[in-house]
Order: structure tokens, then C-alpha cells, then sequence
């Protein structure tokens, strides 16, 4: 009896086989491929933000350093970031502008661009800030 059953139903008995995997290797390849690249490509791109909001965090500081001096300006504190983003930021930065304060007690100075895209349609924006007491001469009137 289970004998007769068995050939009276092919079409179960090819119902129930295995199945082939002919080609689901390229078809997991057309779909895995893309998706890797893009992580690959996502991961590039945050790298590359950060290493340029280490250039603008670097050139604000050393802009605030000369700005806030006894004798600095806001100018000098500007030309001095823009000198670091000269020769730090020609990769990783675009578009970097510099701003710089200075007044009585505090002098301030920012950096802002953007990160280079590397993933298309993708733009980052770049802020560094660095802020701080100007340097001022108090005289000692007590010891003199």
C-alpha cells in the first residue's frame, strides 16, 4: 500500500523535493554588493567629517591663541586660522570661512565649512569655536 502511494502521486513527491539553488548566489550578490559598498562608502564619509572637524577645531584654537594676547587683534586671529586651514584643510574642508571677536575681556574665534562628500547628495557641515580671556597687563599696587 505505501508502495502505490508513492507512485500515484509524483506530483507531491516534486512538491515536497528539494528545490535547486542554481543562481541565488547572483542574485544575493546583486542585493549584498550595493548595500556593502555603501556602508564602506558611509564609513569613508564620517572619517573624513571628523578628521576635518579636527582641522577646524585646530585652526580656531591657534586663531584664539593669537587673537587673545595683549596686543592681538581679531585680524591677527583670523589670518592666523586661516594660515592652519591653508595647509591642513585642502582635502577634508571645503568652503572654510573664518570669523573672529575680539573685545574687552574676550576675543572668539570660529570656523565653518564642509566636510568633502564622498557619498553623492550628502553634505556635512563643519563648526569649530574656540573661545577665551583676552591676556591684559593688571599692575601689583599693593607691593609698590
Amino acid at each position: 500500500m505505501s508502495d502505490k502511494g508513492r507512485t500515484r502521486r509524483p506530483w507531491l513527491r516534486r512538491l515536497l523535493r528539494p528545490r535547486e539553488d542554481r543562481g541565488s548566489a547572483s542574485a544575493e550578490l546583486v542585493v549584498a554588493a550595493p548595500l556593502l559598498l555603501l556602508t564602506l562608502m558611509a564609513i569613508v564619509q564620517f572619517a573624513l567629517w571628523s578628521h576635518a572637524t579636527h582641522i577646524a577645531q585646530s585652526a580656531a584654537s591657534r586663531g584664539l591663541a593669537t587673537a587673545r594676547v595683549q596686543d592681538g587683534t581679531s585680524t591677527a586671529g583670523s589670518e592666523a586660522a586661516q594660515r592652519v586651514l591653508d595647509q591642513l584643510a585642502a582635502g577634508p574642508l571645503r568652503n572654510a570661512t573664518v570669523t573672529s571677536e575680539r573685545g574687552a575681556d574676550r576675543a572668539a574665534v570660529a570656523v565653518r565649512g564642509v566636510a568633502t562628500p564622498v557619498l553623492p547628495f550628502l553634505s556635512l557641515p563643519v563648526h569649530a569655536e574656540a573661545t577665551g580671556p583676552v591676556e591684559r597687563f593688571v599692575p601689583d599696587l599693593e607691593s609698590g
